[in-house]
Protein backbone atom coordinates (compact mmCIF):
# COMPACT_ATOMS: atom_id res chain seq x y z
CA UNK A 1 0.00 0.00 0.00
CA UNK A 2 1.43 3.36 -0.84
CA UNK A 3 2.20 5.80 1.69
CA UNK A 4 -1.05 9.00 2.44
CA UNK A 5 0.08 11.57 1.03
CA UNK A 6 0.43 14.13 4.43
CA UNK A 7 -0.73 17.50 3.70
CA UNK A 8 -1.09 21.13 5.79
CA UNK A 9 -3.36 23.70 6.03
CA UNK A 10 -1.22 26.01 3.79
CA UNK A 11 -2.19 26.29 0.28
CA UNK A 12 1.25 26.87 -1.09
CA UNK A 13 2.92 23.96 0.90
CA UNK A 14 0.81 21.92 -0.42
CA UNK A 15 1.31 22.87 -4.11
CA UNK A 16 4.72 22.61 -3.37
CA UNK A 17 4.57 19.17 -1.93
CA UNK A 18 2.42 18.37 -5.11
CA UNK A 19 5.06 19.16 -7.56
CA UNK A 20 7.73 17.44 -5.76
CA UNK A 21 5.79 14.54 -6.10
CA UNK A 22 4.79 14.75 -9.52
CA UNK A 23 8.98 15.19 -10.43
CA UNK A 24 9.28 12.45 -8.23
CA UNK A 25 6.37 10.29 -10.17
CA UNK A 26 7.60 11.65 -13.76
CA UNK A 27 11.39 10.84 -13.12
CA UNK A 28 10.33 7.21 -11.90
CA UNK A 29 8.06 6.88 -14.87
CA UNK A 30 11.63 8.16 -17.16
CA UNK A 31 13.54 5.57 -15.40
CA UNK A 32 10.77 2.90 -16.19
CA UNK A 33 11.02 3.96 -19.90
CA UNK A 34 14.55 4.45 -20.18
CA UNK A 35 14.73 0.15 -18.96
CA UNK A 36 12.44 -0.73 -21.19
CA UNK A 37 14.37 0.98 -23.88
CA UNK A 38 17.69 -0.57 -23.15
CA UNK A 39 16.07 -3.70 -22.78
CA UNK A 40 14.04 -4.29 -26.68
CA UNK A 41 16.01 -1.68 -28.15
CA UNK A 42 19.05 -1.88 -27.76
CA UNK A 43 18.95 -5.63 -27.71
CA UNK A 44 16.72 -5.68 -31.04
CA UNK A 45 20.08 -4.31 -32.86
CA UNK A 46 21.84 -8.09 -31.45
CA UNK A 47 22.00 -10.33 -34.17
CA UNK A 48 20.28 -8.77 -36.92
CA UNK A 49 21.33 -7.93 -40.53
CA UNK A 50 23.85 -5.33 -41.27
CA UNK A 51 26.04 -3.87 -44.18
CA UNK A 52 29.41 -3.05 -43.96
CA UNK A 53 31.16 -0.39 -46.44
CA UNK A 54 34.48 0.98 -46.69
CA UNK A 55 36.80 2.46 -49.36
CA UNK A 56 40.54 2.78 -47.88
CA UNK A 57 43.28 4.79 -48.55
CA UNK A 58 44.28 3.82 -51.22
CA UNK A 59 40.73 4.29 -53.05
CA UNK A 60 40.98 1.43 -55.47
CA UNK A 61 37.05 1.17 -55.04
CA UNK A 62 34.30 0.84 -52.68
CA UNK A 63 33.77 -2.33 -51.10
CA UNK A 64 30.56 -3.69 -49.38
CA UNK A 65 29.14 -6.88 -47.59
CA UNK A 66 26.15 -7.86 -45.92
CA UNK A 67 26.27 -9.99 -42.95
CA UNK A 68 24.97 -10.98 -39.44
CA UNK A 69 26.82 -11.30 -36.20
CA UNK A 70 25.81 -14.11 -33.55
CA UNK A 71 24.24 -12.38 -30.26
CA UNK A 72 26.51 -12.40 -27.46
CA UNK A 73 24.77 -14.63 -25.37
CA UNK A 74 25.04 -17.31 -27.78
CA UNK A 75 27.56 -20.23 -27.65
CA UNK A 76 28.42 -20.27 -31.39
CA UNK A 77 31.41 -21.65 -33.10
CA UNK A 78 30.02 -18.98 -35.73
CA UNK A 79 30.35 -15.38 -34.58
CA UNK A 80 30.06 -13.94 -38.16
CA UNK A 81 27.82 -14.75 -41.52
CA UNK A 82 28.61 -13.33 -44.64
CA UNK A 83 25.81 -13.49 -46.53
CA UNK A 84 26.73 -11.72 -49.36
CA UNK A 85 29.68 -9.23 -50.50
CA UNK A 86 30.12 -6.88 -53.32
CA UNK A 87 32.55 -4.50 -55.26
CA UNK A 88 32.69 -1.57 -57.21
CA UNK A 89 35.55 0.60 -58.62
CA UNK A 90 34.87 4.20 -58.44
CA UNK A 91 33.33 6.28 -61.14
CA UNK A 92 36.94 8.02 -62.73
CA UNK A 93 35.71 11.27 -62.23
CA UNK A 94 34.99 10.84 -58.39
CA UNK A 95 38.11 8.78 -57.52
CA UNK A 96 39.87 11.84 -59.39
CA UNK A 97 38.74 14.38 -57.02
CA UNK A 98 39.27 12.28 -54.05
CA UNK A 99 42.81 12.15 -54.94
CA UNK A 100 43.16 15.93 -55.27
CA UNK A 101 41.16 16.27 -51.68
CA UNK A 102 43.98 14.20 -50.42
CA UNK A 103 46.54 16.71 -51.21
CA UNK A 104 46.61 20.34 -49.61
CA UNK A 105 45.25 22.67 -52.42
CA UNK A 106 45.36 19.48 -55.04
CA UNK A 107 41.96 20.08 -56.25
CA UNK A 108 43.76 23.37 -58.11
CA UNK A 109 44.79 21.17 -60.70
CA UNK A 110 41.46 20.48 -61.54
CA UNK A 111 39.05 21.69 -64.29
CA UNK A 112 35.46 21.96 -63.62
CA UNK A 113 32.72 20.42 -66.04
CA UNK A 114 29.32 22.30 -66.63
CA UNK A 115 27.95 20.48 -63.47
CA UNK A 116 30.47 20.73 -60.97
CA UNK A 117 31.94 24.21 -59.22
CA UNK A 118 33.41 26.49 -61.26
CA UNK A 119 34.74 29.06 -59.15
CA UNK A 120 37.71 30.48 -60.29
CA UNK A 121 39.99 30.03 -58.06
CA UNK A 122 38.61 26.42 -57.17
CA UNK A 123 37.31 26.81 -53.82
CA UNK A 124 38.33 23.41 -51.32
CA UNK A 125 35.11 23.92 -49.86
CA UNK A 126 32.85 23.28 -52.83
CA UNK A 127 35.08 20.36 -54.22
CA UNK A 128 34.42 18.76 -50.71
CA UNK A 129 30.41 19.30 -50.83
CA UNK A 130 30.51 18.02 -54.45
CA UNK A 131 32.29 15.19 -53.87
CA UNK A 132 30.50 14.83 -50.64
CA UNK A 133 27.30 14.21 -52.58
CA UNK A 134 28.61 12.33 -55.31
CA UNK A 135 30.63 10.13 -52.98
CA UNK A 136 26.58 9.57 -51.39
CA UNK A 137 25.06 8.91 -54.56
CA UNK A 138 28.13 6.23 -55.76
CA UNK A 139 27.75 4.21 -52.12
CA UNK A 140 24.00 4.37 -52.11
CA UNK A 141 23.84 2.70 -55.79
CA UNK A 142 26.37 0.14 -54.26
CA UNK A 143 24.25 -1.00 -51.14
CA UNK A 144 21.55 -1.32 -53.53
CA UNK A 145 23.42 -3.25 -55.77
CA UNK A 146 24.26 -5.59 -52.92
CA UNK A 147 20.95 -5.78 -52.14
CA UNK A 148 19.66 -6.77 -55.27
CA UNK A 149 22.13 -9.53 -55.46
CA UNK A 150 21.50 -10.80 -52.14
CA UNK A 151 17.57 -10.67 -52.86
CA UNK A 152 17.55 -8.81 -49.20
CA UNK A 153 14.90 -6.30 -48.29
CA UNK A 154 16.17 -2.70 -46.89
CA UNK A 155 13.34 -3.35 -44.17
CA UNK A 156 15.62 -6.27 -43.09
CA UNK A 157 18.62 -4.58 -42.88
CA UNK A 158 19.08 -2.42 -39.18
CA UNK A 159 21.98 -0.13 -40.09
CA UNK A 160 24.37 0.89 -42.76
CA UNK A 161 28.43 1.33 -41.34
CA UNK A 162 29.61 3.70 -43.91
CA UNK A 163 33.37 5.31 -43.20
CA UNK A 164 33.25 6.90 -45.82
CA UNK A 165 36.79 8.50 -47.62
CA UNK A 166 39.56 10.07 -45.46
CA UNK A 167 40.52 13.28 -47.26
CA UNK A 168 42.90 14.45 -44.40
CA UNK A 169 44.05 12.59 -41.07
CA UNK A 170 46.14 15.29 -38.80
CA UNK A 171 46.29 13.03 -35.45
CA UNK A 172 49.02 15.42 -34.16
CA UNK A 173 45.69 18.29 -34.65
CA UNK A 174 42.91 15.87 -33.24
CA UNK A 175 41.82 16.53 -36.47
CA UNK A 176 40.08 14.09 -39.59
CA UNK A 177 37.90 14.43 -42.44
CA UNK A 178 35.83 11.51 -43.52
CA UNK A 179 33.75 13.21 -46.57
CA UNK A 180 30.45 11.32 -46.43
CA UNK A 181 26.53 12.46 -46.45
CA UNK A 182 25.48 9.97 -44.66
CA UNK A 183 21.33 11.54 -45.53
CA UNK A 184 21.72 11.11 -49.44
CA UNK A 185 22.70 6.94 -48.53
CA UNK A 186 19.60 6.92 -45.56
CA UNK A 187 17.56 8.39 -48.03
CA UNK A 188 17.96 6.24 -51.46
CA UNK A 189 18.65 2.81 -49.33
CA UNK A 190 15.41 3.61 -46.63
CA UNK A 191 18.45 2.13 -44.55
CA UNK A 192 19.99 4.40 -40.99
CA UNK A 193 23.21 4.67 -41.81
CA UNK A 194 26.05 4.87 -38.99
CA UNK A 195 29.19 7.02 -39.99
CA UNK A 196 32.12 9.32 -38.60
CA UNK A 197 33.79 7.11 -36.28
CA UNK A 198 36.54 8.10 -35.64
CA UNK A 199 36.49 12.09 -34.07
CA UNK A 200 34.42 10.51 -30.81
CA UNK A 201 37.83 8.77 -30.17
CA UNK A 202 39.78 12.30 -30.92
CA UNK A 203 37.44 13.83 -28.36
CA UNK A 204 38.95 11.45 -25.85
CA UNK A 205 42.65 12.04 -26.54
CA UNK A 206 42.59 9.57 -29.20
CA UNK A 207 44.45 8.98 -32.80
CA UNK A 208 40.69 8.02 -34.23
CA UNK A 209 42.44 5.26 -36.23
CA UNK A 210 43.54 2.58 -36.20
CA UNK A 211 39.75 1.62 -34.93
CA UNK A 212 39.25 -2.40 -36.76
CA UNK A 213 41.52 -4.07 -33.97
CA UNK A 214 38.63 -3.76 -31.80
CA UNK A 215 36.90 -5.89 -34.44
CA UNK A 216 39.93 -8.64 -34.67
CA UNK A 217 39.80 -8.72 -30.99
CA UNK A 218 35.91 -9.66 -31.20
CA UNK A 219 36.15 -12.04 -33.89
CA UNK A 220 40.26 -13.40 -34.03
CA UNK A 221 41.38 -13.30 -30.67
CA UNK A 222 42.41 -17.06 -28.99
CA UNK A 223 42.89 -17.59 -25.25
CA UNK A 224 45.18 -20.54 -26.43
CA UNK A 225 47.85 -18.07 -28.71
CA UNK A 226 48.93 -14.77 -29.41
CA UNK A 227 47.73 -13.91 -32.94
CA UNK A 228 49.13 -11.03 -35.52
CA UNK A 229 46.85 -9.28 -38.02
CA UNK A 230 48.65 -7.27 -40.73
CA UNK A 231 46.38 -5.09 -42.45
CA UNK A 232 47.48 -4.35 -46.03
CA UNK A 233 45.53 -1.40 -47.64
CA UNK A 234 46.67 1.75 -48.53
CA UNK A 235 48.44 2.46 -45.40
CA UNK A 236 49.85 -0.87 -43.30
CA UNK A 237 48.79 -1.55 -39.90
CA UNK A 238 48.77 -4.19 -37.80
CA UNK A 239 47.02 -5.53 -34.69
CA UNK A 240 48.67 -7.83 -31.54
CA UNK A 241 46.09 -10.20 -29.92
CA UNK A 242 47.46 -11.68 -26.59
CA UNK A 243 46.72 -14.96 -25.61
CA UNK A 244 45.91 -13.63 -22.04
CA UNK A 245 44.57 -10.91 -20.84
CA UNK A 246 47.12 -8.54 -21.87
CA UNK A 247 45.67 -5.41 -23.10
CA UNK A 248 45.47 -5.67 -27.45
CA UNK A 249 48.10 -3.36 -29.12
CA UNK A 250 47.74 -2.02 -33.06
CA UNK A 251 48.48 1.21 -34.83
CA UNK A 252 50.01 1.78 -38.46
CA UNK A 253 53.59 0.37 -39.49
CA UNK A 254 53.69 2.95 -42.82
CA UNK A 255 52.79 2.67 -46.68
CA UNK A 256 51.56 -0.57 -48.70
CA UNK A 257 49.00 -0.29 -51.36
CA UNK A 258 48.72 3.57 -51.62
CA UNK A 259 52.61 3.87 -52.86
CA UNK A 260 52.59 0.20 -54.96
CA UNK A 261 49.56 1.26 -57.29
CA UNK A 262 50.37 4.95 -57.42
CA UNK A 263 54.16 3.94 -58.96
CA UNK A 264 52.28 1.06 -60.78
CA UNK A 265 49.69 3.52 -62.31
CA UNK A 266 52.53 6.03 -63.53
CA UNK A 267 54.72 3.54 -65.28
CA UNK A 268 52.83 1.22 -66.51
CA UNK A 269 49.38 2.36 -66.59
CA UNK A 270 47.61 -0.50 -64.02
CA UNK A 271 45.87 0.65 -60.90
CA UNK A 272 48.18 -1.87 -59.30
CA UNK A 273 51.02 -4.53 -59.84
CA UNK A 274 49.09 -7.94 -60.53
CA UNK A 275 50.41 -10.65 -58.06
CA UNK A 276 53.65 -8.27 -57.56
CA UNK A 277 55.33 -9.46 -61.06
CA UNK A 278 56.22 -6.47 -61.79
CA UNK A 279 57.88 -5.78 -58.89
CA UNK A 280 59.07 -9.17 -58.77
CA UNK A 281 61.08 -8.21 -62.13
CA UNK A 282 63.35 -5.53 -60.66
CA UNK A 283 65.87 -5.68 -57.93
CA UNK A 284 65.72 -3.57 -54.85
CA UNK A 285 68.09 -0.35 -54.27
CA UNK A 286 69.28 -0.61 -50.91
CA UNK A 287 70.48 2.68 -50.67
CA UNK A 288 67.12 4.23 -51.47
CA UNK A 289 65.89 2.17 -49.05
CA UNK A 290 67.41 2.95 -46.30
CA UNK A 291 66.98 6.68 -46.82
CA UNK A 292 62.99 5.88 -47.14
CA UNK A 293 63.12 4.49 -43.69
CA UNK A 294 64.50 7.37 -42.04
CA UNK A 295 60.77 9.10 -42.52
CA UNK A 296 60.37 10.11 -38.67
CA UNK A 297 56.89 7.92 -38.76
CA UNK A 298 58.84 5.02 -38.96
CA UNK A 299 60.46 5.64 -35.26
CA UNK A 300 58.01 6.92 -33.42
CA UNK A 301 56.07 5.13 -30.80
CA UNK A 302 52.85 3.91 -30.48
CA UNK A 303 50.15 4.27 -30.57
CA UNK A 304 50.72 6.16 -33.94
CA UNK A 305 48.71 6.64 -37.39
CA UNK A 306 49.40 8.18 -40.73
CA UNK A 307 47.86 8.15 -44.21
CA UNK A 308 48.38 9.96 -47.80
CA UNK A 309 49.38 13.11 -45.93
CA UNK A 310 52.65 11.64 -45.03
CA UNK A 311 52.81 9.07 -47.74
CA UNK A 312 52.32 10.63 -51.48
CA UNK A 313 53.44 10.19 -54.55
CA UNK A 314 54.89 13.89 -54.14
CA UNK A 315 56.86 12.66 -51.29
CA UNK A 316 58.10 9.46 -52.94
CA UNK A 317 59.13 11.86 -55.88
CA UNK A 318 61.14 14.05 -54.07
CA UNK A 319 63.32 11.54 -51.76
CA UNK A 320 63.85 9.74 -55.56
CA UNK A 321 65.17 13.50 -56.71
CA UNK A 322 67.55 13.43 -53.14
CA UNK A 323 68.81 10.28 -53.79
CA UNK A 324 69.71 11.23 -57.19
CA UNK A 325 71.92 14.23 -55.88
CA UNK A 326 73.67 11.98 -53.26
CA UNK A 327 74.19 8.70 -54.57
CA UNK A 328 77.33 7.74 -56.65
CA UNK A 329 74.97 5.38 -59.03
CA UNK A 330 71.47 6.33 -60.02
CA UNK A 331 70.73 3.51 -62.90
CA UNK A 332 67.85 2.06 -61.73
CA UNK A 333 64.62 1.44 -63.61
CA UNK A 334 60.80 2.09 -62.41
CA UNK A 335 60.66 -1.87 -61.57
CA UNK A 336 63.40 -0.97 -59.24
CA UNK A 337 61.62 1.50 -57.22
CA UNK A 338 58.49 -0.67 -57.39
CA UNK A 339 60.78 -3.68 -55.60
CA UNK A 340 62.15 -1.03 -53.50
CA UNK A 341 58.89 0.29 -52.17
CA UNK A 342 57.63 -3.62 -51.59
CA UNK A 343 60.55 -3.78 -49.66
CA UNK A 344 59.33 -1.01 -47.69
CA UNK A 345 56.57 -2.28 -46.74
CA UNK A 346 57.11 -5.98 -45.74
CA UNK A 347 60.11 -4.16 -43.23
CA UNK A 348 58.25 -1.42 -41.71
CA UNK A 349 55.56 -3.83 -40.75
CA UNK A 350 58.20 -6.88 -40.30
CA UNK A 351 60.36 -4.80 -37.69
CA UNK A 352 56.95 -4.18 -35.53
CA UNK A 353 55.98 -7.69 -35.53
CA UNK A 354 59.46 -8.80 -34.73
CA UNK A 355 58.91 -7.07 -31.11
CA UNK A 356 55.53 -8.92 -29.97
CA UNK A 357 57.08 -12.50 -31.48
CA UNK A 358 60.99 -12.62 -30.76
CA UNK A 359 60.28 -14.81 -27.84
CA UNK A 360 58.42 -17.01 -29.33
CA UNK A 361 59.40 -20.13 -31.69
CA UNK A 362 56.48 -20.25 -33.70
CA UNK A 363 53.63 -17.35 -34.57
CA UNK A 364 51.47 -16.80 -36.83
CA UNK A 365 50.70 -14.07 -38.88
CA UNK A 366 47.21 -13.54 -40.49
CA UNK A 367 47.00 -10.89 -43.14
CA UNK A 368 44.20 -9.18 -45.22
CA UNK A 369 43.62 -6.12 -47.08
CA UNK A 370 44.22 -6.10 -50.89
CA UNK A 371 48.07 -6.59 -49.89
CA UNK A 372 47.08 -9.85 -49.18
CA UNK A 373 46.74 -10.60 -52.71
CA UNK A 374 50.30 -9.53 -53.62
CA UNK A 375 52.30 -13.38 -54.14
CA UNK A 376 55.36 -11.36 -53.90
CA UNK A 377 54.99 -9.06 -51.21
CA UNK A 378 53.63 -11.72 -49.13
CA UNK A 379 56.77 -14.10 -50.41
CA UNK A 380 59.15 -10.93 -48.65
CA UNK A 381 56.75 -10.88 -45.31
CA UNK A 382 57.45 -14.57 -45.01
CA UNK A 383 61.71 -13.60 -45.82
CA UNK A 384 61.59 -11.54 -42.80
CA UNK A 385 59.13 -13.38 -40.46
CA UNK A 386 61.78 -17.03 -40.69
CA UNK A 387 59.70 -18.06 -37.15
CA UNK A 388 56.51 -16.57 -38.14
CA UNK A 389 53.70 -19.01 -40.27
CA UNK A 390 52.47 -16.50 -42.58
CA UNK A 391 48.87 -16.41 -44.24
CA UNK A 392 45.85 -14.93 -44.83
CA UNK A 393 42.31 -14.53 -42.51
CA UNK A 394 40.84 -17.07 -44.99
CA UNK A 395 42.55 -19.41 -42.52
CA UNK A 396 40.23 -17.90 -40.12
CA UNK A 397 37.25 -17.60 -41.52
CA UNK A 398 36.97 -14.51 -43.43
CA UNK A 399 38.38 -13.60 -46.57
CA UNK A 400 40.84 -11.14 -46.64
CA UNK A 401 39.47 -8.83 -48.80
CA UNK A 402 36.38 -8.41 -46.76
CA UNK A 403 37.96 -7.55 -43.30
CA UNK A 404 37.18 -4.11 -43.12
CA UNK A 405 33.87 -3.96 -44.75
CA UNK A 406 32.81 -6.10 -42.25
CA UNK A 407 34.47 -4.17 -39.18
CA UNK A 408 32.66 -1.22 -39.87
CA UNK A 409 29.38 -3.45 -39.82
CA UNK A 410 30.34 -4.87 -36.44
CA UNK A 411 31.29 -1.23 -35.61
CA UNK A 412 27.74 0.40 -36.68
CA UNK A 413 26.22 -2.26 -34.30
CA UNK A 414 28.37 -1.72 -31.43
CA UNK A 415 26.89 1.72 -31.86
CA UNK A 416 23.10 1.15 -32.41
CA UNK A 417 23.57 -1.46 -29.38
CA UNK A 418 24.95 1.51 -27.35
CA UNK A 419 28.77 -0.20 -26.94
CA UNK A 420 32.18 0.92 -27.03
CA UNK A 421 33.85 0.84 -30.55
CA UNK A 422 37.47 1.75 -29.80
CA UNK A 423 40.38 0.42 -28.04
CA UNK A 424 42.13 3.11 -25.49
CA UNK A 425 45.04 0.56 -25.51
CA UNK A 426 45.37 1.10 -29.77
CA UNK A 427 44.05 4.92 -29.85
CA UNK A 428 45.63 6.47 -27.19
CA UNK A 429 42.28 7.48 -26.14
CA UNK A 430 41.27 8.04 -22.20
CA UNK A 431 38.61 5.91 -22.42
CA UNK A 432 35.86 3.65 -24.29
CA UNK A 433 33.22 5.28 -26.12
CA UNK A 434 30.48 4.70 -28.21
CA UNK A 435 31.58 5.61 -31.89
CA UNK A 436 29.65 7.30 -34.82
CA UNK A 437 26.96 9.12 -35.27
CA UNK A 438 23.37 7.48 -36.91
CA UNK A 439 21.18 8.87 -39.14
CA UNK A 440 18.45 7.34 -39.15
CA UNK A 441 16.13 6.41 -42.79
Amino acid sequence: MANPVQTTNDPESNQILAADLLAADESAHYASLTDALEQTVFESFDDGLYIGMMSGTSLDGMDAVLCQFASDSENTQQPLQLITSHSQNFPARLREVLLALCQPNGIQALTPSADEPNNQPNSELDWFGWASKTYGEFASEVVNNLLQQSNTGSESVLAIGCHGQTVRHRPQMAVTLQLLDANIIAERTAISVVSDFRRRDMAVGGQGAPLVPAFHKALFSDSASTRILLNLGGIANITVLPANDDPVIGYDTGPANLLLDAWAKQHIDKDYDQDGAWAQSGQVIEPLLNQLLEHPFFAQPHPKSTGREDFNLSWLKSELQAFDKTATDTRYSAADVQATLTELTAISACDQINQFISNQKQSSVYVCGGGALNDYLMTRLQAHLPHCHVTTTASLGLDPAWVEAVAFAWLARQTLMGETGNLPAVTGAKKGVVLGQVCFA
